[in-house]
């Protein structure tokens, strides 16, 4: 399956949530690609939009590849095996790094306002894709330290093989496509995949 862009997304999985519309749900958008989705299923169904801001903590030879996560409640994730290969000191740094981008992000999206309420709600949280799925494990487990009833996993597409584990997080998972064959880059789905900037946010 193939998207035009994050906004044909959005709307395809707020057609799949369609049945909690009306009801006391919160969007908990990842950025920043998954905001532009989450800003269009919170239309959709007339919900509060809300951020859940993690930050990768990329490997020191190749940045891109992700040796763990950070979260605002400062729950951290490793992969075991990359982190005992790496020098415990610089690990260190790049999780305050890290956690430290994820308050300034918070401060910069959002400002001062009040967060929505959630505890006893459904809380879906939305990102544009999955690939080694870290960062969106790490979303859902912030997203479920603020007690919602129902924790719901929003994602146009994943590997096959990622989805037991977002299962195992999450209450129900509506995807619109899990690869047995995943083309390695969440990018590769869509036509259009720009970087989203902190001013789109």
């Amino acid at each position: 399956m193939r998207f035009k862009d994050r906004q044909e997304a959005g709307v395809l999985l707020a057609d799949k949530l369609k049945g909690y519309a009306g009801k006391d749900v919160v969007i908990y958008a990842v950025p920043r690609g998954g905001v532009v989705l989450g800003a269009e299923i919170a239309r959709a169904l007339k919900a509060p939009l809300d951020l859940v801001i993690v930050r990768k903590i990329g490997h020191p030879a190749n940045p891109e590849y992700a040796v763990g996560v950070t979260a605002e409640n400062h729950d951290v994730l490793c992969n075991p095996a990359e982190k005992r290969s790496l020098d415990p000191k610089w690990l260190e740094k790049a999780i305050e790094e890290a956690r430290q981008e994820v308050i300034r992000r918070r401060k910069v999206y959002l400002g001062d306002r009040v967060r929505p309420d959630v505890a006893g709600k459904t809380a879906i949280v939305v990102d544009d894709g999955v690939a080694t799925g870290m960062t969106f494990v790490m979303a859902l487990r912030e997203t479920r330290h603020l007690r919602p009833a129902k924790l719901v996993a929003a994602i146009p597409v994943l590997p096959a093989e990622m989805l037991p584990k977002i299962q195992k997080e999450a209450d129900e998972v509506v995807y619109l496509d899990a690869p047995e064959d995943f083309l390695g880059a969440v990018g590769a789905y869509y036509d259009e995949f720009p970087q989203v900037s902190d001013e789109e946010v």
